[in-house]
């Protein structure tokens, strides 16, 4: 028997492709752009970790860093950090859309995101 369950860590965004990719998975895809530098970033890691390990299973929580995956700074017009979007997957199968379901820039409360990652659970499952 383990004594510490590992704990599931949010996905490191490796290319806007990849975004996509993952947010064609049936998931929503709940993302954090962030940058090293960034006081409020650092501020909302912990929360951004919790929500990856909350909804292991249900959601994908994504970690976009400015200096690895700028192409998706680029191709989501993020101009600021924290910014934290919720996408999803086109509404009937085989579609390649991708739904921006939430957008939001700087500090915000864990409920109000947790609320958002639920909401867009609701609209892929119902």
């Amino acid at each position: 028997m383990a004594l510490f369950k590992k704990r599931t860590k949010p996905v490191r965004l490796e290319s806007a492709d990849q975004l996509l990719e993952l947010a064609r998975s049936g998931k929503p895809v709940f993302v954090d752009f962030w940058q090293q530098n960034c006081q409020a970033c650092r501020t909302m890691d912990g929360i951004i970790n919790e929500l990856a390990e909350e909804y292991e299973d249900r959601a994908v929580v994504v970690k976009a860093n400015a200096a690895e995956a700028p192409d998706a700074f680029i191709k989501f017009n993020v101009r600021g950090t924290p910014t934290f979007m919720v996408l999803t997957g086109g509404d009937t199968p085989g579609s390649n859309a991708i739904h921006q379901r939430y957008r939001a820039t700087g500090l915000v409360k864990k409920d109000v995101l947790t609320r958002t990652i639920d909401q867009a659970l609701e609209t892929v499952s119902g």
